[in-house]
């Protein structure tokens, strides 16, 4: 099989989707850095921050500012090791987490729904089939 003609309409309709607007803006940045201080009930790294997200240690202590400022995160000294700073995620970002997960499953069921049971179905079953492949 030649996988020209459909690599050339993938690249078409994933366009046409950024086109759209569709930007998964919940799946990265600091909404995705909220959602992963909220699902363990511990204290985290910035490095742990930039390893789940594959983003830099700038690019990690930016984000962290903004979400300071906005009272979403604390930064505070480990205690076993005051050279290190531990991120906690406060009451107000446990709120705001659990807001964009509504949001983002909403969004995803809508969009499932949209496809139909069987596409559906077949749709994740490819996203995982595509995980497979980038983890390798």
């Amino acid at each position: 099989m030649k996988y020209t003609k459909l690599a050339v309409e993938f690249i078409h309709n994933y366009h046409n989707l950024i086109k759209h607007g569709h930007k998964d803006e919940a799946m990265r940045g600091e909404y995705y850095a909220l959602i992963y201080l909220s699902h363990d009930y511990r204290d985290f790294f910035p490095s742990d921050i930039s390893d789940e997200m594959n983003i830099s240690s700038a690019r990690v202590a930016a984000m962290l500012n903004n979400l300071e400022k906005k009272g979403l995160v604390m930064r505070k000294k480990n205690p076993d090791d005051r050279r290190k700073t531990v991120v906690v995620i406060t009451e107000k970002g446990k709120e705001m987490a659990k807001k964009i997960e509504t949001d983002v499953m909403n969004h995803v069921m809508g969009i499932l729904k949209h496809l139909g049971e069987d596409d559906a179905k077949e749709f994740v079953r490819i996203m995982g089939k595509l995980n497979t492949f980038f983890e390798d």
